[in-house]
């Protein structure tokens, strides 16, 4: 088992972060971003960022551009999972763990549903598709 390596140190706090991934993930059209607060739970990470693509093409750019965007404020990643299969795509900043569905994977693992209590934060388009 890896160890997980010592949070790094941060210009934007977490949270930031976590608003920031799915803002870049609705930029590549992701479908129901999401913000989930785990800071209550002593998980491995205090946030998980979840959305989702309807294809492989759609699911690989928006966890290209979620990654593009962060690199733009700094944030680089610990790890990335699932970048061949297209279908589930980790990447883990440490304190913020970002997962990118394809869309039937996501209704399929239901995630969110995990940890249903956890407060959350929905990102949509507004109704000009922004």
């Amino acid at each position: 088992m890896t160890a997980r390596a010592p949070a790094p140190k941060r210009r934007f706090t977490p949270r930031q972060i976590a608003r920031r991934a799915a803002k870049l993930a609705l930029e590549k059209k992701a479908s129901h971003p999401m913000v989930i607060d785990l800071r209550q739970f002593g998980y491995v990470c205090d946030w998980y960022v979840v959305a989702s693509g309807e294809s492989e093409p759609q699911v690989k750019a928006i966890a290209d551009g979620i990654e593009a965007g962060l690199r733009t404020i700094g944030e680089k990643p610990w790890h990335v999972e699932g970048r061949s299969e297209k279908h589930w795509i980790l990447i883990d900043y440490v304190d913020v763990v970002v997962h990118v569905f394809h869309s039937r994977d996501r209704e399929n693992y239901m995630l969110e549903r995990l940890w249903g209590d956890a407060p959350r934060e929905m990102f949509d388009a507004g109704p000009d598709g922004s």
